[in-house]
């Protein structure tokens, strides 16, 4: 009999919609493993034409997601964990599971796992694994992954650096925050940090000294960037700042250099989306200038932040060398 002819008949033995069942039956979490198929009793030689046919694609050399199971992170995990049962999701792709915000995006990003065996010499695509040990305490589990707990988390992030990217994801982690469409709560204390840090691991004695520098109460990444600009150009305004205006109404300012009476409001990408949200900040605006400490209020957008650092350093320095003899006045950041 020929190659071909017995091929159409395994497939064909195998009866139809009972195929597709028993592929659904095997694969977990929207992920099959060719080794669970061929375990099963399905024909190698007419396993991958099948597969194909009813619209399973590759994630990784032995690993399938389900059809309509698009390669998002979530599959795209579960396929590495299923392979190598030992790797535990760790470092940005951990992040990304906590809701944790980052520099730069996750997607296209090599996905990241530790292996707390130490003894990992494989090789997956588009994986990076770090050979680190994990305490049992170090690791959680939903939908089906494990993946390091929040304080480990963060802490690797601060280990592996650089700065800039690390004090992100940490003062992300210490506040409540809306990532995406949902709001968390914070996930993690300085204390908790600290603790972590203190593991003689390689990258802590580096990241120690960032701590510092943290703002417990930052309220995005722009904020964060913001502020470590500054203080890299020998600025030092306050920071998360309570004011109290004329008519006894409550303002929290992003930063505040009060002997100069210079207020600094970082705008988000989201500035001004709707007619109601123009209004508000606006009014916000407003209140700010009715604060007795506020005499210049300068308002610098999240694109200056992260694209045009330079220009919002000299906005800031020509604010603070300005007189505060006249009446308040408000100074919009550069936008293109």
């Amino acid at each position: 009999m020929s190659t071909g002819r017995q091929e159409r008949r395994e497939f064909c033995d195998l009866g139809g919609v009972e195929e597709r069942k028993a592929l659904w039956e095997l694969a977990e979490g929207g992920v099959l493993l060719t080794s669970r198929a061929l375990e099963s009793g399905w024909p190698g030689r007419s396993l991958t034409r099948a597969l194909r046919a009813e619209g399973w694609s590759p994630l990784q050399k032995g690993a399938w997601a389900a059809p309509g199971q698009g390669p998002g992170l979530l599959t795209r995990l579960r396929a590495v964990q299923l392979l190598n049962p030992r790797l535990v999701v760790s470092h940005r792709s951990a992040a990304a599971l906590w809701r944790i915000e980052m520099l730069g995006r996750a997607d296209g990003a090599p996905l990241e796992f530790t292996d707390s065996s130490l003894s990992f010499r494989g090789t997956a695509k588009d994986v990076r694994v770090h050979r680190l040990p994990l305490a049992p305490e170090d690791v959680a589990s939903r939908k089906g992954l494990r993946f390091t707990g929040a304080a480990r988390t963060v802490a690797d992030l601060l280990r592996t650096g650089p700065r800039d990217d690390a004090l992100v994801s940490l003062e992300s982690a210490l506040t409540y925050r809306r990532v995406g469409r949902a709001r968390r709560a914070p996930l993690v204390d300085v204390g908790r940090i600290t603790a972590a840090l203190a593991l003689p691991l390689h990258g802590s004695a580096r990241a120690r000294p960032w701590l510092p520098l943290c703002d417990p109460h930052s309220g995005s990444p722009a904020e964060t960037i913001a502020r470590l600009r500054m203080l890299d150009a020998g600025l030092r305004p306050e920071s998360q700042v309570e004011l109290i205006t004329r008519d006894g109404r409550q303002v929290f300012l992003d930063f505040l250099f009060r002997a100069e009476g210079l207020a600094v409001e970082i705008e988000g990408y989201a500035y001004h989306g709707t007619r109601e949200a123009h209004r508000r900040d606006v009014a916000r605006f407003n209140r700010v200038l009715q604060c007795p400490e506020v005499r210049h209020l300068l308002r610098v957008t999240a694109e200056d932040v992260f694209h045009r650092p330079d220009e919002m350093i000299r906005q800031i320095r020509a604010g603070l060398t300005a007189t505060g003899a006249g009446a308040p006045t408000v100074g919009v950041g550069q936008r293109h």
